[in-house]
């Protein structure tokens, strides 16, 4: 690739990170002679102006449903929608010039624009004036009162036809927007960037990450959280053994936990004895003893999938008495170690997932055709990849997942309806029993839903410190909003908690300690199959 061709690529991908350096940038290589006027002009016009108008656009598209999704499909919204169209469609022109000359309002102002619909062809006309006046002003100011000003129109000039041209085809597109649109909706990748619980984790959790970091700061250390649980290992963040935790459970409450077995090295025997004496009986789970977000989970139902198991993790491994339920929920729980009583912070109704066999349509289109089920096809089937063209006689279910993890394809909700004192008291109970723990989530099944509110009647599967989730904030029926207050709260009391051991004496583990651990995880996760 040619030099010119070099810098016209760095200029227009340099202007999405600051036009204003990029147009300098732009200039100066200009005036140097390393850059024909002409190209270095166009690439920061364009670079300019395709952000601009992609602004525009990503309001324009999913600017209503995000608004409506925050603050409700209701006549109060439309009302306020309109009355900011009627103001925009008045002073929409002078915001557009202003925004241009001061710094730090060209982002709302564009998204705006888009979201109270300006007329495309009058925005993307007046943006499109405004940065070739831009760019030529600074290419001007660089090149020292106007050296290269003629040559900067001449270029823009020549490439009128190009503008003209784009704008010719998004007149064409306008009236077919409707079914672009309709199309793009209808799209299942589209439903997920538009529905915020299955976005990537990388995504959803910044603003988390940026409430850690603002709670690092305020109390003064960013491992603080591993002072949580002085009872767990580094607190329950990273790298804990769920084994040691249930034992400490099955020593305080051996009537509330599933039975557990430590199994070391991926061996056949020790689960052989266990199922001999009685004490293991098929079906029963098995999982690594390091792990997150369900990793790994599997039920195993015969000798062949232990088997098949143990030939592939070899890592240490839990093997746990099946709890059929059918209900599982997530209890999150706090105590604060001045406090005689802890109480319940959250609770998750969590939902399996099913499809009915019609007798017609293979298992994929099954998942496919089923709207929510859709979100998630690429995790369902990577599950089910050996049945997915298996025909499901008319009536037979299929569950989709076993593992209570919203990561899996479990179904989150908001289940503090089944708060009660019985329950939080019980909850507290245990909790006090268990050597140094303060604030994490019980995972629990159990058969009765009225037998739960009263604090009996179920078995806990798990219990995770202080990196485990209020996870009732991935309630699809919550706002983004709801969303981050919930998690934000949770994380408040986990460095409140935190920071109030750290004065009873207890210490924080270092930040190499987080660190390895979390490499160590890292690496040996790769060798998790598929969860169930």
């Amino acid at each position: 690739m040619e030099p010119d061709a070099w810098y016209f690529a760095g200029l227009f991908f340099f202007t999405f990170l600051s036009e204003d350096a990029a147009v300098l940038s732009g200039g100066f290589l200009a005036s140097m002679n390393m850059m024909a006027a002409r190209p270095a002009f166009v690439a920061c016009f364009l670079g300019i102006w395709a952000g601009d108008v992609g602004l525009y656009f990503i309001a324009r598209q999913f600017g209503r449903p995000l608004v409506n999704r925050l603050w409700g499909k209701n006549d109060r919204t439309m009302e306020k929608l309109a009355q900011s169209e009627a103001w925009f469609s008045r002073h929409g022109l002078l915001s557009l010039v202003i925004c241009r000359v001061i710094p730090g309002t060209r982002l709302p102002t564009y998204l705006t624009a888009g979201l109270l619909r300006m007329p495309v062809l009058f925005f993307a006309g007046i943006t499109g004036l405004l940065a070739a006046l831009w760019v030529a002003g600074g290419f001007w100011l660089v090149g020292q009162l106007g050296k290269a000003a003629p040559e900067l129109f001449h270029a823009l000039h020549r490439h009128g036809a190009w503008v003209g041209l784009l704008i010719l085809v998004l007149s064409v597109l306008i009236p077919f927007r409707g079914k672009i649109t309709g199309a793009l909706h209808r799209a299942p990748w589209v439903q997920r960037w538009l529905q915020w619980e299955f976005w990537p984790a990388w995504l959803f959790y910044l603003p988390v990450a940026f409430q850690y970091l603002r709670l690092s700061v305020k109390y003064r250390g960013f491992n603080l959280p591993t002072c949580a649980n002085p009872g767990m290992f580094t607190g329950g963040l990273i790298g804990e053994s769920k084994y040691a935790t249930l034992q400490d459970l099955q020593r305080s409450s051996p009537d509330w936990v599933a039975p557990s077995f430590l199994i070391e090295g991926g061996c056949m025997a020790p689960i052989e004895d266990l199922l001999q004496r009685g004490e293991l009986e098929f079906p029963f789970v098995l999982k690594p003893d390091v792990a997150q977000r369900g990793s790994g989970f599997k039920v195993a139902r015969t000798e062949s999938d232990v088997c098949n198991y143990l030939a592939a993790v070899n890592v240490p491994i839990v093997a746990q008495k099946y709890v059929p339920g059918p209900h599982e929920t997530g209890v999150f729980y706090y105590r604060f170690p001045h406090e005689p009583c802890g109480r319940i912070f959250a609770i998750t109704e969590k939902i399996f997932p099913v499809v009915f066999g019609d007798g017609h349509r293979s298992v994929e289109e099954l998942i496919r055709a089923d709207a929510r089920a859709a979100m998630m096809a690429d995790v369902y089937l990577r599950r089910f990849r050996d049945r997915c063209d298996v025909v499901l006689p008319f009536g037979q279910s299929l569950r989709l997942v076993e593992a209570g993890n919203h990561a899996q394809g479990c179904i989150f909700r908001d289940g503090m309806h089944l708060w009660s004192e019985q329950l939080e008291a019980r909850i507290d109970e245990i909790s006090q029993k268990v050597p140094g723990f303060f604030i994490g989530r019980y995972d629990v099944r159990f058969a009765s839903l009225e037998e739960f509110q009263c604090g009996r009647g179920f078995t806990i599967l798990e219990l995770n410190g202080a990196a485990s989730e209020a996870t009732s904030a991935y309630d699809a029926s919550k706002s983004l909003r709801e969303a981050y207050r919930l998690l934000f709260e949770q994380w408040e009391l986990v460095f409140a908690i935190a920071s109030e051991n750290r004065r009873l004496g207890h210490r924080a583990d270092t930040l190499r300690t987080i660190f390895s651990e979390w490499r160590r995880y890292q690496s040996r996760s790769l060798c998790h199959p598929l969860a169930d």
